[in-house]
């Protein structure tokens, strides 16, 4: 189940705020004393994360399917999706074992979906969430954190002066609706964020000659709906080691026509290169621009999580919902 974006609201006494964690998003299966984590698009990820296995034993013999958002944290303590991007692609256990080391992450339980034969995700909101808490103790990469009722204003306050993302409205009476996107869980971010389509690259100078920018893009609607769109190129944020795997998958992706319909024009797109459009990032973002372009946009990280026929444009919000 995922959240619309939107503004905080009008009756907030009806709602349950939580933090909006910057992580990836993961199911977590545990089922005869083993625990498997699968990403958004069905990939199993158990074996990136290593120092999550111990959970199974927190349950202490009960099976249970969580949602949740793997985490990690940067030095000042705040939620970074570029360490937890840095776990994610790794398959190989030693490797695995060592960067866990080097960044550990945690699994933050926000949602009980089904335990010892129950189908939970017909129950509301609030008693999921009452389950959750008698079933999941907080432990050395785990926590079910609590959320809080009509506070809302205070709650995005908090993370502001922290400088997080966000925070996340969910009705207090909702139940989950696996696969949709609803009105009833409702995402308010501080600062814009979201993923993009890479269409195609500009060559750059020095030490990222050979890749100066991404073209990136969004679909009209979920599912690969209409045509790519052109939403400008991210030239910023680019560490060594994103420079040298994202060279590596764009040439394996190359194509002599272009994605985007219409075809980019103008300074940024001279020299393009156009490649397959099956690689999806995180972009952080100032705003959009009325001609529908970002502004100020910076790299955050590969999300092999997400697929590319899902990704939209989403509205920032322009007025307070009355909903």
């Amino acid at each position: 189940m995922k959240a619309m974006t939107g503004d905080l609201p009008t009756r907030p006494e009806e709602w349950a705020f939580e933090i909006k964690w910057d992580g990836m998003r993961a199911i977590a299966t545990v089922v005869d004393g083993a625990v498997t984590f699968t990403s958004t698009n069905l990939i199993d990820v158990t074996a990136s994360f290593p120092e999550l296995a111990k959970l199974a034993d927190a349950l202490g013999g009960r099976e249970a399917v969580l949602d949740g958002e793997i985490v990690a944290f940067d030095d000042d303590g705040r939620p970074s999706f570029s360490a937890v991007q840095y776990r994610m692609h790794q398959p190989d256990p030693l490797v695995a074992t060592h960067r866990a080391a080097e960044v550990p992450v945690v699994y933050i339980a926000f949602d009980l979906l089904w335990f010892d034969g129950l189908d939970a995700m017909s129950l509301p909101y609030t008693y999921r969430r009452k389950l959750l808490a008698e079933l999941l103790e907080d432990g050395p990469n785990w926590q079910a954190p609590d959320y809080v009722v009509g506070k809302g204003e205070q709650l995005l306050e908090a993370a502001r002066m922290r400088d997080l993302e966000g925070v996340v409205a969910k009705r207090l009476d909702s139940t989950y609706q696996p696969g949709r996107r609803a009105q009833t869980w409702r995402k308010i971010k501080i600062r814009h964020q979201q993923e993009l389509v890479v269409g195609g690259w500009i060559p750059g100078h020095g030490r990222s000659r050979h890749l100066g920018s991404l073209m990136v893009g969004y679909f009209d609607e979920a599912r690969a709906v209409g045509p790519l769109r052109w939403a400008g190129n991210v030239g910023s944020g680019f560490s060594n080691r994103d420079l040298r795997l994202l060279g590596t998958l764009l040439r394996d992706l190359e194509t002599p026509g272009c994605p985007f319909d219409p075809v980019p024009a103008g300074r940024f797109a001279t020299g393009a290169r156009y490649v397959r459009p099956e690689l999806v990032i995180e972009v952080a973002f100032s705003e959009w621009t009325p001609g529908g372009r970002l502004r100020h946009p910076s790299f955050l990280g590969l999300r092999s999580d997400k697929r590319p026929e899902e990704v939209v444009r989403e509205v920032s919000p322009t007025r307070r919902s009355s909903t």
